[in-house]
C-alpha cells in the first residue's frame, strides 16, 4: 500500500517535467518568432552586441597567439658568453666542458674565432674588408641555453650575473631580454582587454536591458490583462528572458562572423611578415571552442540583462498601482 503512491508519482512527475518543458519550448519559439518579426531593428540591436562582444574576443586571441609566439621564442633563450681575447682554445673547451656538467644548462655549444669570422664574412656581404684584417678581432664565444627550469625572469638573471663573474668571461649577454619586456607589455595589454571586456559586458546588459524595457512598455496592456486573470509573475517574465537570450545568442554569432573575417584579413599581411623574419608564426582561427563560448557569453549576457529589467519594470505594472 505504501508502495502505491510512488508508483503513482512518477507518472506524475514525469507529465509535469515534460509540460513544464513544453512550456519553455513554447516560450523560445515564439520570442524567437517575434523577433524576426521585425528583422531590422532586432539585426541593428545584434549588431550592437556583436561589435562589443567581437572587440574584447579578438583582442583576446590576437594576444594569445603573441603569448604563444613569445612562450616559443623563450623556449629557445640562450646567453652568449664572450671570452677575453686573449683566451686559449683550451681555455674555452675547458669553461665548455665545466657548463656542460652543469644541470642548469641543455646546450654549450663553442664557436672559434677562425669560425665566427667566417660566418660574419658570408652573412655580412664585407668579404673585402674583412680580409684586410691582419688578424681576428673576434674571440671564442659560448651560447648556453639554460635547462626550461632555469627560464624563470629572475633565474636568469641570477644565471647571467653568475657567468658574467666567471674570470675567462668578458661579457656575458642574455640574447632574449628584449623579449622578457615584450613580455611584460603583453601582461598589460592583456589586463586592458579584460578591464575593456568588463567595461563592453555592462554595455551588453545595458543595451539589452533598455531593449526588454521597451517590449515591456510595448507589451503594457497584454501583461495587465495577464496579471488580471492571475497570471504569474514567471509566466509573464519568461518570454521576456527568453528575447533577451536570443539577442545575446545573435549578438554572439554576429560576434563570431566579425572576429572571423577580421582573423581572414589578417592573416596574410601576418604571414608575410613573419616570413621576412624566417618565422612560420600564424595567426590562430575561430574554433568551435571559440563559437561556443562567443554564444554561450552572449546568451548568458542577455539573459542576465532581460532579468534585471523585467525584475525592475514588471513590478511597476501591478494592477494595484494602475487603479
Amino acid at each position: 500500500m505504501r508502495e502505491a503512491p510512488s508508483a503513482q508519482a512518477t507518472p506524475r512527475g514525469r507529465l509535469n517535467l515534460g509540460y513544464g518543458l513544453h512550456r519553455h519550448l513554447e516560450a523560445a519559439l515564439d520570442s524567437l518568432s517575434a523577433l524576426l518579426e521585425s528583422p531590422l531593428s532586432t539585426l541593428m540591436t545584434a549588431a550592437v552586441l556583436g561589435i562589443a562582444l567581437a572587440l574584447p574576443a579578438g583582442l583576446h586571441m590576437v594576444l594569445g597567439d603573441l603569448q604563444r609566439l613569445t612562450g616559443d621564442w623563450q623556449a629557445s633563450a640562450g646567453i652568449s658568453l664572450f671570452l677575453e681575447l686573449g683566451a686559449t682554445p683550451a681555455q674555452a673547451q675547458g669553461l665548455q666542458a665545466e657548463l656542460q656538467q652543469d644541470e642548469r644548462f641543455s646546450e654549450v655549444r663553442l664557436t672559434a674565432p677562425r669560425q665566427a669570422l667566417d660566418e660574419f664574412r658570408d652573412s655580412s656581404g664585407f668579404a673585402e674588408a674583412l680580409g684586410l684584417l691582419q688578424s681576428n678581432p673576434l674571440p671564442f664565444v659560448l651560447a648556453v641555453t639554460p635547462s626550461p627550469q632555469q627560464r624563470e625572469p629572475a633565474l636568469m638573471d641570477a644565471l647571467v650575473a653568475e657567468l658574467k663573474a666567471h674570470p675567462a668571461v668578458e661579457l656575458a649577454q642574455f640574447d632574449l631580454r628584449w623579449l622578457q619586456r615584450f613580455h611584460a607589455m603583453t601582461e598589460v595589454a592583456e589586463r586592458v582587454v579584460r578591464v575593456l571586456a568588463l567595461l563592453l559586458s555592462i554595455g551588453v546588459l545595458l543595451v539589452v536591458g533598455n531593449t526588454i524595457r521597451l517590449e515591456i512598455q510595448g507589451r503594457r496592456d497584454e501583461i495587465e490583462v495577464c496579471k488580471l486573470v492571475g497570471a504569474t509573475n514567471g509566466f509573464i517574465r519568461r518570454p521576456f528572458l527568453y528575447i533577451g537570450a536570443w539577442y545575446g545568442v545573435l549578438g554572439g554569432l554576429l560576434a563570431w562572423l566579425l572576429v572571423s573575417l577580421s582573423l581572414w584579413q589578417l592573416a596574410g599581411p601576418v604571414r608575410r611578415l613573419a616570413g621576412l623574419y624566417h618565422s612560420e608564426f600564424r595567426l590562430g582561427g575561430t574554433g568551435f571552442v571559440t563559437f561556443g563560448l562567443l554564444l554561450a557569453g552572449g546568451a548568458l549576457l542577455g539573459l542576465l540583462g532581460a532579468w534585471l529589467a523585467v525584475g525592475r519594470h514588471l513590478d511597476r505594472l501591478e494592477p494595484d498601482r494602475i487603479r
